[in-house]
């Protein structure tokens, strides 16, 4: 037993100073490229500057990510008035590529000088970039969760775009346009606030807000199911790397006065996690308990507290799930 501690503990150390020193190196190379022009002739300029400021493979791609987000603003207006699809009339298939390849191009100079755009433009921005600078991306369309209704959705939508970046011989999951900010439905504002997660993020947080159109990433197939299903989680509880251990699903079943049991590893602080609904009203709280850095605590269910309820940690929403009454 003794042994088994000892091993664990060597693990968590080693993990520890791993995500210490890859922290280290982010905030390297960011501060470098914030001492960067806010704006580039061309892309070729940019990808140049990089090109001679960075050698390996993870900081070219982590500086055209972080250049991206904070330089690029999020376009409101054609979030909102997206316009009509583009047509395109040709002879032949090789016509047809020639034409959508020129669209292309024009739409990623068109946002690299405007520094504007939506999902579209940021994830065609980093591959442009990230084939200069001699990385190999691949602009990945599909499905995102931001929003409470999603939860327990019934259908997919292609809504969103995201890139993977191959650094040192493995792909890596990539958000410019998160990374840049977040939409704010309530004020119809995008909000600028850079947020480093999305760079390089872990699989199991990334496939909980997003679902490619293929079900597949890397020849693993994904649960359309577990997704859409799934809580709605948000930054902090990626960025403290907290994991949801009970329930299973972001849908819960519930009779009135049922208390509901919930289990999030490396969690700890009883005083500083509240839970409310979509009004800002508190849930009950009770029986919280700690062990080996789990977090356990019951959540007592009123029908007139609505549909949905949120935990959070510090004023930071966490997790968000639906609830169907029995």
């Amino acid at each position: 037993m003794i042994v088994k501690k000892f091993v664990f503990i060597i693990l968590f150390i080693n993990v520890v100073f791993l995500n210490t020193a890859i922290a280290q190196k982010d905030i390297a190379v960011d501060n470098i490229i914030k001492k960067y022009p806010k704006s580039f002739n061309t892309t070729e300029k940019l990808a140049e500057r990089i090109q001679k400021d960075f050698s390996s493979e993870y900081d070219k791609a982590r500086a055209i990510f972080t250049w991206l987000a904070l330089n690029m603003s999020y376009d409101t207006k054609t979030f909102l008035n997206p316009p009509n699809p583009k047509v395109f009339t040709f002879k032949n298939n090789s016509d047809r590529d020639k034409q959508i390849q020129d669209y292309e191009q024009e739409m990623i100079k068109k946002a690299f000088r405007t520094q504007r755009g939506v999902c579209e433009d940021f994830s065609r921005l980093y591959a442009h970039i990230g084939v200069l600078v001699g990385l190999k991306v691949q602009i990945i369309q599909g499905d995102a969760k931001t929003l409470l209704n999603d939860i327990g959705r019934k259908r997919l939508y292609s809504n969103h775009a995201w890139n993977i970046v191959k650094i040192d011989g493995k792909w890596c999951l990539v958000d410019v346009t998160w990374g840049e900010g977040y939409f704010d439905y309530s004020r119809k504002a995008a909000i600028k606030h850079f947020k480093p997660i999305y760079f390089d993020m872990d699989p199991k947080y990334f496939f909980a807000k997003h679902f490619p159109d293929s079900g597949n990433y890397l020849n693993f197939k994904l649960s359309k199911e577990t997704y859409l299903n799934g809580p709605l989680i948000y930054d902090k509880m990626m960025e403290g790397d907290y994991e949801i251990l009970s329930p299973e699903s972001g849908v819960i079943l519930a009779k009135e006065g049922e208390k509901l049991f919930f289990k999030i590893r490396n969690l700890s602080e009883f005083n500083n996690i509240s839970c409310t609904n979509e009004n800002g009203e508190r849930f009950e709280i009770s029986n919280l308990k700690e062990e080996n850095n789990i977090l356990e605590f019951e959540v007592l269910y009123k029908k007139n507290k609505g549909r949905f309820i949120t935990f959070y940690r510090y004023q930071n929403a966490l997790a968000s799930f639906k609830i169907i009454a029995k």
